[in-house]
């Protein structure tokens, strides 16, 4: 009698799912998208963004979040360069510094109208950076995956 999850079939069905979107071209996309996702200038937004990506575009969704995982060290790296580029990008005029001084004197709602300002404009220069990044990442990565005996079979038609 077998057993109440057999082995075998769910080795199978995990296989199946992880190679799911994997033809080297796809798979070259989808880490493309993770990393340049997990690199967004606002924490908390890339791991739900990926999913929603793997999902909507039929993406190996653990492929995806493992480039995003992979870009973390990245999103927090990027964060201020990315708000300095945003901040000249738009030229948003003088910003009052946000010492610890100047916080306390500030009230929540100038604190909150700041942050909201400043994430928008790193969301600006994300946006005009990662476009470009993710069409020249998939294009290098692509001749790449096809050199990988396990994908060089897998079938482009489907995409």
């Amino acid at each position: 009698m077998g057993s109440f999850m057999d082995s075998s079939s769910m080795k199978d069905k995990v296989s199946v799912f992880l190679r799911q979107g994997i033809s080297p071209r796809r798979l070259a996309l989808t880490l493309a998208l993770g990393f340049a996702v997990g690199c967004i200038p606002v924490i908390g937004i890339p791991t739900f963004l990926c999913a929603a990506l793997a999902i909507a575009l039929r993406l190996n969704l653990p492929a995806i979040q493992a480039a995003n995982y992979a870009a973390m060290p990245f999103q927090l790296a990027l964060i201020v360069p990315f708000v300095r580029l945003g901040g000249r990008l738009v030229s948003a005029g003088p910003r009052p510094a946000l010492g610890l001084g100047t916080l306390m004197r500030l009230s929540p709602e100038v604190i909150l109208s700041q942050m909201t300002g400043m994430a928008g404009q790193a969301l600006l220069a994300w946006v005009l950076i990662a476009i470009p990044t993710v069409a020249v990442v998939t294009l290098t990565l692509t001749p790449f995956l096809r050199r990988i005996p396990a994908l060089a079979g897998s079938s482009e038609i489907a995409e």
